[in-house]
Formats: C-alpha cells, structure tokens, sequence
C-alpha cells in the first residue's frame, strides 16, 4: 500500500490506447514521478545480461529485480521520455530480441513477479506518482487516489500503430496490426495473475476519437474536481 503523502494516479489499459503518452505528459504537468510498467520485466532482463546472471538462476534475480536501479523521465518539448537503467539510457537496448526473450522467461516466475511488486510499489515517492500499465490500479496501487482506465477500439489502435511504424520507416499490415491486438487483448483479460479488467472505482476513458490533448485535459478535470490538484 502506498503512503497517502505519496498520491499515486493509475492509468492502466489495453496496448494501443495512449497510456504510456498520458502517463508522461500527466507526470511532467503535475511534477510527478513516472512509471512505465509495462517494461519493467525487459528492463530486469536485460540488468540480468548485464551481470550475467542466468533466466535459470531465480534467486539472484529477485534480488535484481527488487534493487533494480531504473528511473523513468517524462518526456519535455525538447527530449522524448526516457529510461535510465544504472545510469544509461537503454530504451533501444530493452527491445532487443535478446532481452525480450529472456524477459519472456523471468515472467514466469512467482519470486521474481514479487520481487517486481514490492520495487514498483517503492516508486510511489513525493509528490507523487504516476503510474501506467495493465494491473496498476487493480494489483500494485489499489489504493491510488483516482485511477484512470484508458481504452481506445482495436482499428484505432491498429491505426495508430501503423503510424508509429510509418514514421520509423516500417512497413506495416494494418490487418495484421489488427488481429495481433486483438489476440493481445483476449490473452490479457484472460490470463490467471493479474488480468485486464478496469479496477470497481476506475474513471473510463475512451480515447477513439480524442486527441492525446483532449484525453489529458479530461485527467486533470477529473483531478481537480476531486480535491487531488
């Protein structure tokens, strides 16, 4: 449980629908703490490769996963977010196949999904924080001062991520897009620890046909009128 000095604002939601954006610009206008979830597995790995400790070796990664040295940085006019791991960026270094494999891998494991738990739960520091992912607002910080559940329809997802990719100069299949996020869906709101599902006292946000703008001005209304900001 999180201390109610730290406020912690949850955004949690399927993949596609903006929350790591949100989460960044919301941190950044509040002064808050950032926490990006979702990469927290890849970035256990990849310190785990680093040191050369083994997707075998459960104990030495708990200890990795529960010390591991991250610090998430909202994203400004002049710079995109960042994710400093012992002291260097490694936002291109978490998607290297190597990592994700392995972190496919260390996810599995009971201690080390603990072990991440308990780190998580320590971002929660003054001012506050804001925390995005897929069980925020259900597993990690049931306690959170409001919490936010972003959702947007597959085909603008699927959308969106094909600009993405465009922009990178990937080519891309929006058909493909579309069925991988479909699958993604259906393993997340199914799966056994921790499924996607909106928490009971979670605001619902449909992003389809709002801007990341007019998304983020909804949050901070939401906050003001409920005493937080």
């Amino acid at each position: 449980m999180t201390n109610p000095k730290n406020p912690v604002v949850t955004i949690d939601g399927p993949g596609g629908a903006g929350k790591g954006t949100l989460a960044s610009l919301l941190a950044k206008e509040l002064g808050w703490h950032l926490l990006d979830s979702g990469a927290l597995y890849r970035l256990t790995a990849l310190a785990a490769i680093n040191h050369g400790v083994a997707a075998e070796d459960e104990e030495t990664l708990c200890v990795l996963a529960g010390h591991l040295d991250v610090r998430f940085v909202a994203a400004t006019e002049d710079s995109d977010a960042q994710i400093i791991l012992e002291g260097e960026q490694v936002e291109s270094a978490i998607r290297a196949e190597e990592v994700g494999k392995m972190a496919s891998r260390i996810a599995t494991l009971p201690r080390v999904r603990d072990a991440l738990l308990q780190r998580q739960r320590a971002f929660a520091e003054r001012p506050g924080l804001v925390a995005d992912g897929r069980d925020m607002g259900t597993v990690v910080f049931p306690d959170a001062v409001i919490k936010f559940y972003l959702t947007a329809e597959a085909e603008e997802r699927a959308r969106r991520r094909m600009e993405q990719l465009k922009q990178k100069g990937i080519d891309a299949n929006f058909d493909r897009l579309l069925s991988d996020i479909i699958a993604r869906d259906e393993r997340d709101m199914n799966r056994e620890i921790a499924p996607l599902k909106p928490a009971d006292d979670a605001i619902m946000l449909d992003s389809t046909r709002l801007t990341i703008q007019e998304v983020l001005s909804r949050m901070l209304d939401q906050m003001r009128q409920q005493g937080i900001i």
